[in-house]
């Protein structure tokens, strides 16, 4: 049975596989906001559907490839950015989002995070953070606030997180920001950059959990309240500013706009016309 959606997502509603609707999402989880404002991307970006690909690892945010109508390849753990990349140097011309968990690309995919980004691959890296391995029933994770309880750290977590746009930035991304589900103009806006870019691009989206909440003795509410309105918006952060600690405004922005370096798609494609020269 296909999903009927109301009038206001008629012009997403063909990008989005309906049929397989309802979401398998938590109540209150915002990772459905993300699918929608991402649709809305690709219509307003001008770029064909069938010009984009989408990939997605483990976990929660994992299942989004599976419900747009686009090429989209639900991969192996710690895995969709060098998926993503086998794409993009194959066909160039594609534009290729990687839109996945902080468990799948700061963790277990770490590695591939920080290499993706030194090269400069021409891919646009979507990092949903919720705080938390929240498919696998609550562990704790690399951007974790300190403090924080989870499954695995009942006493509090006392491991410094990652902040997400400063290891951007220092491993080499083109494009760096941060934004929430909630404000969704903005980060429709930032993926629209991220798709103009030539280089890496990450943004960072931060999304309320009800696996963080239940975990911290926090009501659901209390959470989203936290990702609306403890925020503030400040494009020329420092980005050593942007570390995520509780009872402490959260920083949103676009802090890393463009940086003028070709990409490795644009560096590997000059040698192959090179060499065909010669």
């Amino acid at each position: 049975m296909v999903a009927k959606l109301p009038p206001v997502y008629k012009d997403i509603e063909p990008l989005l596989r309906t049929e397989r609707f309802p979401t398998i999402w938590c109540p209150a989880c915002g990772i459905g906001l993300l699918l929608k404002t991402f649709a809305k991307a690709i219509v307003e970006s001008g770029i064909p559907p069938e010009k984009h690909v989408v990939v997605s690892g483990i976990g929660c945010t994992g299942r989004i490839a599976g419900y747009l109508r686009v090429d989209s390849y639900h991969v192996t753990h710690g895995r969709a950015i060098p998926f993503a990349i086998g794409i993009k140097l194959a066909k160039p011309e594609l534009e290729v989002s990687v839109i996945s968990g902080d468990g799948d690309i700061c963790s277990i995919g770490g590695n591939h995070f920080i290499h993706a980004a030194r090269r400069n691959h021409d891919i646009n890296v979507i990092v949903v953070n919720n705080f938390i391995y929240g498919m696998t029933g609550g562990q704790m994770g690399a951007t974790t606030p300190k403090g924080a309880r989870t499954m695995t750290s009942p006493y509090g977590n006392i491991e410094e997180p990652f902040n997400i746009p400063l290891l951007a930035y220092a491993a080499g991304a083109s494009f760096v920001a941060r934004w929430t589900v909630f404000h969704d103009k903005q980060l429709l806006e930032a993926i629209l950059k991220a798709f103009e870019i030539k280089g890496f691009s990450v943004i960072e989206v931060l999304s309320p959990c009800a696996i963080y909440a239940d975990r911290n003795n926090m009501d659901m509410l209390q959470l989203i309240r936290i990702l609306r309105t403890n925020t503030r918006v400040k494009h020329d952060a420092s980005l050593e500013e942007l570390r995520i600690e509780p009872g402490k405004p959260i920083i949103l922005g676009n802090f890393v706009e463009r940086r003028d370096r070709p990409s490795f798609e644009e560096l590997i494609y000059g040698i192959i016309k090179k060499c065909k020269r010669g």
